[in-house]
């Protein structure tokens, strides 16, 4: 991602450098942040299409089959599984998992400022799925819930703060330099904790898989925006012409 990234800012400074003989030497950051808003953009539409079909007949049919689909494999088994990963999903879980990221990151990587870029991704989407809960406003699931909930349906705040929060991790982990063994396994071990806060939602009753879908769009929209943010901001610092 580093290195596409250094290299479209490379071409586009060559571009500005062949139409003008003097500019701004932070130009080519700036138009790429306004690139890299352009995507969130693009993603945004996206998500706001799928709003769109909340009430469709469509959506609702698969909805219903999805739902009924997964509702049928109940068990006491799986209903302890998906209750222990809707926690991991929830705030005292994200703490006790940046717990861990910090003593990794402060002790193995000596950066902290992974977990602070992670944190910031996750209260972002946060802050965003409670504004987009009370714009779209749809009630829950009218059938049984296997745990209490208070608050709107769309997006569902779980998927979206897990996308977010552990699809930022997975990123994370491409970039770091480690052993291939365990980082494939801490990727998958993610991976699947990550899609199975999004399953649990909907097995344990308290969210449409439109919900789930929509949120797993809106996370995902944070975790693009912030990759490129972030490294666009580590270019910037070690460029040697915008420090002139």
């Amino acid at each position: 991602m580093r290195r596409s990234l250094f290299e479209f800012i490379y071409k586009l400074r060559n571009i500005l450098a062949q139409k003008f003989k003097q500019y701004n030497t932070n130009l080519p950051y700036i138009l790429t942040v306004i690139i890299a808003l352009i995507i969130v953009i693009v993603g945004t539409n996206l998500f706001i299409e799928l709003t769109d079909t909340l009430e469709s007949e469509t959506l609702s049919s698969w909805d219903t089959a999805i739902t009924d689909y997964v509702l049928s494999y109940r068990n006491p088994v799986l209903t302890k599984y998906f209750m222990f990963v809707t926690d991991v999903g929830d705030l005292y879980g994200y703490l006790i998992v940046l717990g861990i990221f910090f003593g990794v990151s402060f002790f193995v990587f000596k950066k902290w400022k992974y977990v602070l870029q992670t944190t910031l991704v996750l209260a972002l989407a946060s802050v965003s799925n409670v504004i987009l809960k009370r714009f779209i406003d749809r009630a829950r699931p009218s059938i049984e819930h296997l745990v209490s909930v208070e608050t709107l349906s769309y997006p569902s705040g779980h998927a979206m703060s897990a996308m977010a929060f552990y699809g930022f991790l997975i990123y994370l982990f491409t970039q770091f330099k480690m052993n291939r063994f365990l980082k494939i396994a801490t990727i998958t071990i993610l991976t699947i904790l990550l899609l199975s806060i999004g399953i649990s939602r909907i097995y344990l009753g308290v969210h449409f898989p439109s919900d789930i879908a929509g949120g797993f769009i809106a996370g995902f929209i944070w975790v693009i925006f912030c990759i490129l943010l972030f490294n666009i901001i580590e270019l910037f610092k070690k460029d040697p012409q915008t420090k002139a």
